[in-house]
């Protein structure tokens, strides 16, 4: 019989609404995180949130974070238990995209490298566009590498917000 292996995992969270027991999001991500280490996870690294701005139609600003997870969980049970978590924060499922949400959580990451499978997908498809999972990520893990570029969480940042000249 095979061991069960530990596996590392690169978890983007966000927040922007306010959650009657924690209060703020930057006060919801903190009780994620304790959340998920009573569930069994254990939170290797994290970094305190940052303010961004939203994207699509909501109004508020988020606080998004990051945090270098260990479990025994393969990718699909790691989903499971990030899903349970968001409904018991009082997210609901389904409706209009980029609403306000009280918590997100998403794989980023995985030690395995890539998977995909259903509704998940590891590495994160868009998370190489995304300043606000990357700039979090970047005081995390900043050497972690994309199994798909063979590039830093470092160098995916510096492209990402790197300048540009203006078009002619």
């Amino acid at each position: 019989m095979q061991a069960a292996t530990n596996h590392r995992y690169l978890i983007a969270l966000g927040s922007n609404v306010r959650h009657q027991r924690y209060g703020g999001p930057r006060n919801v991500l903190a009780a994620a995180l304790a959340w998920l280490e009573r569930e069994g996870l254990t939170i290797l690294a994290s970094v305190p949130p940052v303010e961004t701005d939203p994207l699509g139609p909501s109004i508020r600003w988020y606080a998004n974070s990051a945090a270098v997870i260990e479990t025994r969980l393969d990718p699909p049970g790691l989903l499971a238990l990030l899903k349970r978590s968001e409904r018991a924060f009082g997210r609901r499922s389904g409706g209009q995209r980029w609403r306000a949400r009280v918590l997100d959580l998403d794989i980023v990451l995985w030690s395995g490298g890539c998977f995909a499978s259903g509704d998940l997908t590891v590495p994160h498809p868009l998370f190489r566009e995304r300043a606000f999972v990357l700039a979090p990520a970047l005081r995390v893990a900043p050497a972690w590498r994309d199994p798909l570029t063979g590039l830093s969480v470092r160098q995916l940042h510096a492209r990402l917000t790197r300048p540009r000249p203006l078009p002619r």
